[in-house]
């Protein structure tokens, strides 16, 4: 799952919310140095990705956009699952998707002095461009997997082109999103059997 599912399956504590949310952002001696709270929250989004990552309808979703895009294509999933939950969001939230989207910018913006330089501008960064909200359109979908392209083409050295996959988004989309409508209740069950567990 991407940002707008952390956020979703979280508690409203801003600490907790933004370490799971965050999770990926903030590392090393960084994360280290972090509230207990954020480091929950960290814990929790770690939790997230091993039972999405594993789960037998994940591998089915992956499984409709082929192997051309190797172990990227569950990047793919996670946007593609977040633009399914922004499109549904009144089947899941009975908060307003604006309001909740406001909560979470206005999170990172209160948070925004623990927080390491780099992780500070790309807080402004999603909140300036409502990158929440932007999980609603194709166009938004197709802008994040651009930008998670450059991330890692940074690091190993080659443009993946992710964005690319917004034709597998619209030509398996029915199916993608039945996909999507089976498996987010199942995590957000088991999201909210382990958030009762940890308090």
């Amino acid at each position: 799952m991407n940002w707008l599912a952390h956020a979703f399956l979280s508690t409203p504590d801003m600490e907790f919310r933004l370490g799971n949310l965050l999770a990926d952002m903030i590392r090393g001696r960084a994360r280290a140095a972090m509230p207990a709270r954020f480091l929950e929250g960290v814990r929790h989004h770690q939790a997230i990705d091993a039972f999405t990552d594993t789960h037998r309808i994940v591998y089915r979703s992956r499984s409709r956009i082929g192997g051309r895009f190797g172990h990227a294509s569950g990047i793919l999933i996670d946007i593609f699952y977040d633009h399914f939950l922004a499109l549904d969001w009144d089947q899941y939230s009975n908060e307003p998707f604006e309001a909740f989207t406001s909560k979470v910018y206005d999170d990172m913006r209160s948070g925004l002095e623990c927080f390491p330089e780099d992780a500070r501008q790309a807080m402004h960064k999603i909140a300036d461009d409502d990158r929440l909200g932007a999980y609603r359109r194709l166009e938004g979908i197709e802008d994040s997997l651009r930008k998670v392209s450059r991330r890692l083409a940074k690091r190993i050295g080659r443009d993946l082109e992710l964005e690319r996959g917004v034709e597998d988004l619209i030509n398996h989309f029915d199916g993608l999103q039945d996909d999507f409508t089976e498996f987010f209740p199942e995590l957000h069950r088991y999201s909210n059997e382990r958030l009762r567990a940890v308090g």
